[in-house]
């Protein structure tokens, strides 16, 4: 036994350990949230970035409400003398107690998503166990990829393109919320192109093309990557900036993969908490506007990825804009909600910005991501960090 009092201590949004027991009942949670429905056959679907944000809530709703087999891959840390695992480690053992208690074939795999050693190796996986894939949802985000055929290492970079930008960004001082400007440099022409080969869609088409090549794609086979458009208030450091470059190629990739004959789709996800977006300047402050506007009519991850299976399954139509993108997010870029939100954006100062903005459930999301602040667990009391990978 290695039990131990797990406390949330870290700097900004990131946090150096995690909670194994609310990681744990916070998995529990987004099963109990999905209504179940009784396929005609299971689909085997490999997802790609399993263990956390959309990735995990994919995973969680595929799982839960059409039965899914197949395999799940993130890369994550096994705890340490000093440390935790990851969350996303004690959010994959959590989720693959769920898929077996379901009766379901899923396989967690622990690697880097980018290799092609972790190609083959999966692809045999799929290959011995299910004799080919239904679907793939891709949703990778990582700060940095090796190419395996190049060995050159990449970098992403959080910058603007163009000229230089300024936003108002939300932090926190000892739990208590301020009201920053951030500075936004210019990204030169090498930042953008390396953030594109991180964050693009060249790995994703590598994974369809290996899958092509083993005859491992069935019948009616699709693909989805997971995306985000977002307001013009966060414009100028997401979609206009180095990202919004890497998310362009990523929907030029989906429609090259089009042309080949592949149903494959980008899917815009709306606005949520995830470890991936809190990093970003200017994200939390509007995410918190957002759901102070909104407050339960603000759509989860979870909600979201039931109506992307949904439409992937042909349970309800695919809801697509003019080009080709499935839309989830329709519910945030209504008109109404971003002229509100905009109001408070521009009126936002540190005086009102408790009131104005959900800054309290902001950061309790925050805490979530780790497995804190989930409601069930004592956390005075020792949890046992020593949880093993699941067996794949």
């Amino acid at each position: 036994m290695t039990e131990r009092l797990i406390k949330p201590v870290g700097r900004g949004f990131l946090f150096l350990d995690s909670h194994p027991a609310g990681c744990e009942r916070l998995v529990g949670e987004l099963t109990g949230q999905v209504e179940a429905r009784t396929p005609d056959k299971n689909p085997v679907a490999l997802v790609i970035g399993s263990s956390s944000g959309y990735g995990l809530a994919a995973t969680i709703a595929g799982l839960a409400r059409y039965g899914i087999d197949g395999v799940g891959i993130s890369f994550e840390k096994a705890p340490t003398v000093r440390r935790t695992a990851t969350a996303g480690w004690y959010r994959t053992a959590a989720t693959a107690a769920y898929a077996e208690r379901a009766g379901r074939s899923f396989h967690c795999v622990n690697a880097d998503a980018f290799a092609d050693t972790t190609k083959a190796d999966v692809l045999d996986l799929v290959e011995r166990e299910f004799g080919g894939v239904d679907y793939l949802v891709y949703s990778v985000a990582a700060p940095r990829r090796v190419d395996p055929r190049t060995g050159t290492t990449y970098q992403s970079a959080l910058k603007a393109i163009g000229e230089p930008a300024r936003t108002k960004s939300l932090g926190y001082d000892d739990g208590r919320p301020v009201l920053q400007e951030v500075g936004i440099e210019v990204a030169t022409d090498e930042e953008i192109a390396e953030t594109v080969q991180v964050m693009g869609g060249e790995d994703w088409e590598r994974w369809i093309d290996a899958l092509t090549d083993r005859k491992l794609v069935n019948d009616g086979f699709a693909t989805v990557a997971l995306t985000y458009i977002g307001s013009e208030l966060t414009g100028p450091i997401y979609r206009q900036g180095s990202i919004g470059a890497a998310k362009a190629h990523l929907e030029q990739t989906a429609r090259d993969l089009t042309a080949r004959g592949v149903r494959a789709y980008t899917s815009v996800n709306g606005a949520a908490v995830t470890q991936a977006s809190s990093a970003i300047p200017g994200i939390g402050l509007y995410v918190s506007l957002l759901h102070k506007v909104l407050g339960e009519a603000m759509q989860t991850p979870i909600q979201q990825s039931v109506a992307l299976w949904d439409q992937l399954t042909g349970e309800r139509p695919l809801d697509l804009d003019d080009e080709g993108r499935v839309r989830l997010d329709r519910w945030e870029l209504s008109d109404d909600v971003q002229q509100a939100v905009r109001e408070q954006w521009n009126a936002v100062t540190q005086d009102n910005l408790a009131a104005v903005a959900d800054t309290e459930w902001f950061h309790s999301e925050v805490r979530r991501l780790y497995g804190f602040d989930v409601a069930g667990v004592d956390y005075d009391q020792p949890t046992e960090v020593d949880v093993a990978w699941p067996k794949s």
